[in-house]
């Protein structure tokens, strides 16, 4: 048997893209190495999982439900996570000090506030799914501002020392690796692409893509806003946005603005590949990133891109002016020009969605998984 590595994982019952990636990463080394693999959940035991997970992955849930923190007034919420907090602390120790493991991965979530100080012998790795400008920010309404910058730079600092007693800390972006200049134990490994399509986009219809959760984060808002310009000059392109959660309100937007016509926003995709083969061109409007998969995967279906050039992951994963074209983050009516350049450019639409689906073979899954692989072998 191979060497014993425990993935902490949290949950497995919501398709968000940290979770469809730890997975995927996981049933990759259960299929591929001789491994020996644990998984630790802590989330919910008596919902269905979302994704099916190799037999050869053994599995604990804690049921510690950090989740339900959300839905608790803060006088509860603070008392109520330190009972389940210290609750996870006992759970994990044990369960570690039980199996031995020779690697233990964390994705930086409540564990990595006593991860370093179990002496189960295990090496240490973290791995951050979120560029560091909006990790662990406290942004609280009820405080002033002073009292959540103070809150923020202690939190940070208690991250930031404990990261650096980890024995590897893996980033996503090349970017997010220059923000982190006290940690000197730190590599770059990218999101991989799940599997690289067989069919491509036409580049033909008449259809705009964006894809992502309804969130502030993913800037819809500012999306639509853009759309109002794309659509005046191009009446007959149509955006659709596809994504989990409140898509009403952004549906709403869009009828506010008088593009209702224009705008379709769509639930959640179970083959987003389908819909890119679907469409002519990829956009993201994301206010922030970790890595930005979707856009990548929207590159192999063949799509040329128009990104914010946010923080973190479209200028790792875009060559402006090549595969794809990057603006000014934020910049609505420069997310709309070049939205119109390639709309009203079929010859270098197509130049471009041909660059995508080359330049994108850097994030082949097997490619990846062998970094990982190398680091877990020389650790």
């Amino acid at each position: 048997m191979g060497k014993k590595i425990v993935y902490v994982v949290g949950g497995l019952y919501a398709p968000t893209g940290m979770v469809v990636i730890l997975s995927q990463k996981i049933n990759y080394l259960a299929e591929h190495t001789d491994y020996d693999l644990y998984m630790i959940l802590t989330e919910s035991p008596e919902k269905p999982w979302c994704y099916k997970m190799n037999p050869k992955i053994k599995w604990i849930n804690f049921n510690i439900n950090f989740d339900e923190l959300d839905t608790m007034p803060i006088y509860k919420k603070v008392y109520s996570y330190f009972i389940k907090q210290r609750k996870y602390k006992k759970a994990f120790k044990e369960y570690l000090m039980m199996i031995r493991p020779d690697i233990t991965v964390s994705a930086l979530r409540r564990e990595i506030n006593f991860i370093n100080d179990i002496k189960d012998g295990s090496k240490k790795i973290g791995e951050i799914h979120f560029s560091r400008i909006f990790y662990r920010n406290f942004n609280l309404h009820f405080l002033p501002k002073g009292i959540n910058s103070l809150l923020t730079n202690l939190w940070s600092k208690e991250l930031v020392k404990n990261i650096k007693k980890l024995d590897k800390f893996v980033v996503l972006t090349k970017s997010d690796f220059e923000r982190w200049p006290e940690i000197p134990n730190k590599i770059v490994i990218p999101n991989f692409i799940s599997h690289f399509p067989n069919q491509y986009s036409s580049l033909t219809n008449k259809k705009v893509i964006a894809v992502g959760r309804y969130t502030w984060q993913k800037g819809f808002d500012l999306l639509i806003d853009a759309w109002c310009v794309v659509s005046n000059n191009h009446p007959d392109w149509t955006l659709h946005i596809y994504g989990l959660g409140d898509k009403d309100s952004f549906q709403k937007l869009a009828r506010e603005k008088g593009i209702d016509e224009k705008v379709r926003c769509h639930s959640y995709a179970e083959d987003v590949f389908e819909k890119y083969r679907d469409s002519s061109v990829f956009v993201l409007s994301s206010r922030y990133e970790g890595f930005g998969l979707v856009l990548a995967e929207a590159m192999a279906t063949g799509l040329p891109s128009v990104a914010f050039n946010c923080p973190d992951g479209p200028s790792d994963i875009i060559t402006d002016g090549v595969d794809g074209i990057l603006v000014e983050n934020g910049n609505t009516q420069k997310l709309a020009e070049g939205l119109m350049y390639l709309i009203s450019h079929e010859t270098e639409r197509g130049m471009y969605g041909e660059k995508a689906r080359e330049n994108m073979r850097r994030y082949d899954k097997d490619t990846i998984m062998q970094e990982w692989i190398n680091l877990f072998e020389t650790i």
